[in-house]
């Protein structure tokens, strides 16, 4: 039988380190602050409607575009922001986030397209873009003014006659930064003077902390049938095995999105989708209070880091924290990765392998925060074995 080719465009080292560092985990013991979802359930109200969905007959097949209870959930949620979308026409419920980036780059750009993706990136992307056929540009963020910032000049001068859509990502993973008005204006300029397609990851758009805001591109002038907006219940509500997430766009651009999701799951999480309504319409002060509590923990351990040595660089939003490994002397956070886990029992993900040009990035290291305090306290307690 011949060998399964690995096509190199699909970039696997990503999903290659967190699957390699989460058995180095297991194997030392460590605590595993690489992973990127969180340690406990989400609120006991929703929970009680996916098993009153599940012991409800709602096990078949939901509708293609979801079923119109969570439609019509997901449309009143984007009220908040000021944007109005249609539940019959205008939302298309998907396997998670992830399923909604991959179909919308496969329905909306071809052979021969560029699509500019912001450096670093959360890793099903370069592989989305390349199954769509498509080609990436990557403008890198710059650490400007204390935080990481969008790099407007650098984004102005990828755009060529190819280019077909931008992908952004805010909240951004994994760096934690959070875009302001003034970027995302900047943004929205862009893609009306290039007549260019936005595509927008917004899943930690509950997440974010401090006086930071999200500010979703769809509702900037000139983008609300440009943009297609893409979010989900895992992160707001610590579902994230449940993969449900939700394209919000127009008419033609979903249509275009549904079109290419049937071929790739069809439809997904039937009972789920119910508890996932119930969840945006009454479970909101849940999500408020777990954005206060994941601040708290955001708090607690850049406090631990800073102990252990590592320059921490500020989170706006999302469940991860990047630190500079240098003072440790470090030049490579992914030497330091590879070695934590035997080393002091923590289990850590370099950002180099995030991006395009790891040189640019090796001196960064990310943890999630996203734990049980006990489990922060004990990470700290082991990473300050390092000094």
């Amino acid at each position: 039988m011949r060998e399964p080719v690995l096509v190199p465009r699909l970039q696997p080292f990503t999903s290659t380190i967190f699957a390699e560092m989460t058995a180095l985990a297991v194997r030392h013991e460590a605590v595993n602050l690489g992973q990127g979802f969180p340690d406990t359930d989400g609120p006991a109200g929703m929970l009680d409607a996916a098993k009153n969905a599940l012991f409800g007959g709602a096990n078949q097949y939901p509708p293609g575009p979801g079923r119109p209870e969570l439609r019509a959930a997901i449309a009143r949620h984007r009220l908040r922001y000021g944007t109005a979308y249609d539940p019959d026409t205008e939302i298309l419920v998907t396997a998670g986030a992830t399923e909604a980036i991959a179909a919308s780059l496969i329905a909306l750009t071809q052979a021969g397209d560029e699509v500019i993706v912001i450096e670093p990136y959360y890793d099903s992307y370069a592989a989305a873009v390349a199954m769509a056929g498509a080609e990436r540009r990557v403008v890198g963020l710059v650490e400007r003014d204390g935080r990481f910032a969008l790099d407007i000049e650098g984004l102005r001068a990828a755009v060529t006659d190819r280019t077909r859509a931008i992908l952004i990502n805010s909240p951004h993973n994994p760096t934690g930064t959070v875009f302001t008005r003034a970027e995302l204006e900047a943004v929205a300029a862009l893609c009306v003077t290039h007549d260019l397609i936005a595509i927008t990851d917004e899943v930690y758009e509950h997440l974010v902390f401090d006086d930071a805001e999200h500010l979703p591109l769809a509702t900037f002038p000139g983008m609300r049938d440009r943009t297609v907006s893409i979010s989900s219940a895992g992160k707001t509500f610590n579902c994230t095995g449940w993969k449900i997430g939700w394209v919000c766009a127009s008419p033609e651009l979903v249509a275009a999105v549904k079109a290419a999701k049937q071929f790739i799951t069809f439809v997904s999480g039937g009972p789920f989708q119910p508890a996932v309504a119930h969840a945006l319409d009454h479970e909101l002060p849940w999500a408020e209070d777990l954005r206060t509590s994941l601040q708290d923990k955001r708090d607690r351990l850049a406090a631990g880091l800073a102990e252990a040595g590592f320059t921490v660089r500020p989170t706006a939003g999302t469940y991860f924290v990047c630190v500079d490994v240098r003072p440790l002397g470090f030049d490579d956070a992914a030497e330091l990765a590879w070695e934590l886990p035997e080393r002091v029992g923590v289990a850590a993900v370099p950002v180099k392998v995030f991006t395009d040009h790891p040189e640019e990035w090796k001196h960064l290291l990310r943890f999630a925060f996203c734990k049980r305090n006990e489990v922060i306290d004990e990470a700290i307690t082991r990473l300050r074995k390092l000094r």
